[in-house]
């Protein structure tokens, strides 16, 4: 009953058991192992979610391959198993910072067919539903606005163009908008009543740019794009990692259903104000996981529950995910104290 629990929440219809996700978790091999007895492998993966209950699974379609490889390249640090995510290709796409203020989206990138789009959104969509997975199927964008402009332009040259002109950074915002808009059309005509929407707008200690600028050229812009979601009647999630809660009213005021967010992010404030009317998604530290200490993981999985379990769209989560360095034991701990505490 896990995708009927969780369409319950997003429709703020209050299930009796608060439903759950996950991130990471299924790609962290020795724990499905434990779980499902199987070796590593999309099906093992698949059995592992079943036996977790994940109410949805996090997913996206558009991240930065829809820049047709030309975005800034940072690398990658190692996430997964055996570094399968590492990177050291480092590449950057502008030269001076001020390069970025004339750059025209369209030109570099172009016009997208519509039906092409929502073809590509639907494979995606199909692919999740046919995991064979108890759970809230979806699709999304990541590279919303802010994180389009990270992937971009790196985060050296995002804050010098930003800090040098920060009208004329501004606009480009505007233009990276316009020329965006065509995936959110898109994606208000794919499958799937439910859509997750992306965008890291913040650092784990706030705003990296001045707050006005984020009320001016980032709010109004999300406005726009969620528009056509909004007039579809798609279900908005809306992720930011990092520490977003000054702007928890400036987000929610641009029409989005929940909130996806790690734990810095002040969830009380979100359960007290906008637990009844969205839905809220989190938001455990895994730090405390890593730890591996029961007494730290029963006390933030308690004060996750109760903070969460009076509103009706609320799921339990691990904020910032269950990465495979976890002990095994601290996740099968926490699962456990998770079953636990989640009828209501």
């Amino acid at each position: 009953m896990s995708k009927q629990h969780g369409m319950a929440a997003i429709n703020l219809e209050m299930p009796d058991i608060i439903p759950r996700t996950e991130y990471s978790a299924e790609f962290h091999w020795p724990l499905i192992k434990h779980v499902t007895g199987m070796e590593q492998s999309d099906a093992a993966a698949n059995a592992f979610m079943n036996a977790w209950d994940y109410g949805f699974r996090w997913n996206i379609h558009a991240h930065n391959q829809i820049f047709d490889n030309k975005f800034t390249k940072m690398g990658h640090a190692n996430y997964k198993e055996g570094g399968a995510d590492y990177s050291n290709e480092l590449s950057q796409l502008f030269e001076e910072p001020e390069d970025v203020y004339e750059y025209d989206m369209f030109e570099a990138y172009g016009a997208r067919d519509k039906k092409t789009l929502i073809a590509e959104f639907n494979a995606n969509y199909a692919a999740e539903v046919d995991r064979g997975v108890d759970m809230v199927p979806m699709t999304g964008i990541y590279v919303t606005l802010m994180s389009g402009l990270i992937e971009l332009l790196g985060w050296d040259t995002l804050n010098l163009a930003a800090g040098i002109d920060p009208r004329a950074f501004g606009e480009f915002a505007n233009r990276y908008t316009a020329w965006i808009q065509q995936y959110f059309d898109a994606l208000a005509e794919a499958d799937g009543d439910v859509v997750m929407v992306h965008d890291d707008i913040v650092w784990g200690t706030g705003a990296f740019l001045h707050p006005s600028f984020y009320r001016e050229f980032i709010f109004p812009n999300y406005k726009k794009l969620f528009r056509p979601l909004h007039e579809k009647g798609k279900k908005i999630l809306y992720t930011c990692d990092g520490n977003f809660t000054e702007f928890i009213d400036d987000v929610a005021d641009c029409g989005i259903n929940g909130f996806v967010l790690e734990p810095l992010t002040d969830m009380a404030y979100i359960a007290e104000k906008y637990g009844k009317t969205h839905c809220i998604v989190g938001n455990a530290d895994t730090n405390v996981l890593l730890r591996g200490n029961k007494a730290e993981i029963e006390a933030e999985v308690r004060r996750c529950i109760e903070i969460g379990k009076r509103c009706p769209g609320f799921f339990m989560a691990v904020g910032n995910h269950i990465p495979v360095n976890t002990p095994v034991d601290a996740a099968l701990y926490y699962d456990d104290l998770y079953r636990k505490m989640r009828v209501r």
